[in-house]
């Protein structure tokens, strides 16, 4: 979860082991009111989106077009090329479920996600009803998750997998913390 919410592989990782150690120093806390496990998962996500506000407030300033005035910009997206790449393909992707989308659909989806236009906006501009833009709009959607789960979806668990190596580094490095933590 807190690699979705912090779209970096070594963020999410850190996230880990800081709520596992977390978790331990804390349990004395944990009441049992729900599965331990959704205890140490809202732990993991609190702390993802802590990262995540502290991150957007640590803009930095990126000057490589200087024209007098500086430009305030989020340069950690621009410097991951995985990322960059990642991005790419998923745009790629949303691009052609729409595009194969049947005319009626793919007309309400381009003016309400796209264009950003309201209900009303989209019904006069296409000459139809409120109702219909919504009912258009709604089985657009569903063409478009058809679309994708046709062709990703057997394999979206493998993009969040955490076997292996990086489990067996996060599960180390919890422990060589845990080994330093005074008890």
């Amino acid at each position: 979860m807190s690699r979705a919410i912090l779209h970096n592989d070594t963020e999410a990782e850190d996230v880990m082991q800081d709520a596992y150690v977390r978790a331990y120093t804390n349990l004395s806390q944990y009441a049992g009111r729900a599965p331990f496990s959704t205890w140490l998962t809202r732990i993991a996500v609190n702390e993802a989106l802590a990262r995540r506000r502290s991150h957007m407030n640590h803009q930095q300033v990126d000057v490589t077009d200087f024209d007098g005035e500086f430009a305030m910009k989020d340069t950690s997206q621009y410097s991951d090329p995985e990322r960059t790449a990642t991005d790419a393909q998923l745009r790629g992707f949303l691009e052609q479920a729409v595009l194969d989308l049947p005319q009626q659909y793919r007309a309400v989806v381009m003016l309400r996600d796209i264009e950003e236009l309201s209900t009303s906006e989209t019904a006069h501009v296409l000459d139809l009803t409120e109702e219909n833009v919504k009912v258009r709009l709604h089985r657009g959607h569903r063409m478009i998750r058809n679309w994708l789960f046709d062709r990703i979806g057997a394999r979206a668990k493998e993009a969040f997998s955490f076997l292996g190596v990086r489990c067996d580094h996060v599960v180390q490095n919890v422990l060589d913390r845990l080994n330093d933590t005074p008890a």
